[in-house]
């Protein structure tokens, strides 16, 4: 069983607009239903500084709240230095991002980014597609490739002990 209080968890995509921080709500809702606050810190954050302050995508919101995820209290930040080493898991949502990470993260600290999606492998896809260029169901395909990568992830670090 992990010694430390609680698991911190980033969840990154390029502009922390549309896919980490739905994401992360959608990661909060689970942790919350399955009463596992006290054993999670999370976040959210972006590789590039597109964003930052800024409140996730409108249609991101959108299609959240119709799932009962709020993410009206996020706000866009981008990936610091700091990160690699405060937070347990980076949960990149796409290869770019994840090679990005890889490539600024320190060498004894690169063991902790992964592919988000890894924990979805029954979904046959290693990526969350961006939604942002295009219609209304990108968003609602983000909803549902991260529901199913953040119930695996539990499910993991539940058969691992770390939670």
């Amino acid at each position: 069983m992990n010694d430390r209080k609680q698991l911190k968890v980033l969840f990154v995509c390029m502009g922390n607009i549309c896919r980490s921080p739905s994401a992360e709500g959608v990661f909060n809702k689970i942790m919350t239903e399955q009463h596992l606050q006290d054993k999670f810190s999370i976040d959210s954050a972006g590789t590039h500084a597109y964003h930052i302050g800024e409140s996730p995508d409108l249609r991101s919101q959108k299609a959240a709240r119709e799932r009962e995820v709020d993410l009206s209290k996020i706000r866009a930040r981008k990936v610091i230095m700091g990160d690699f080493e405060d937070f347990d898991y980076l949960l990149a949502m796409d290869e770019d991002n994840h090679s990005i990470m890889l490539q600024a993260c320190p060498e004894e600290h690169q063991h902790k980014i992964k592919l988000f999606l890894e924990y979805a492998p029954h979904l046959n896809t290693r990526e969350v597609p961006d939604p942002y260029y295009g219609g209304t169901y990108g968003f609602e395909k983000v909803l549902d490739l991260v529901e199913e990568a953040a119930t695996g992830f539990i499910k993991e670090l539940k058969a691992s002990g770390e939670i």
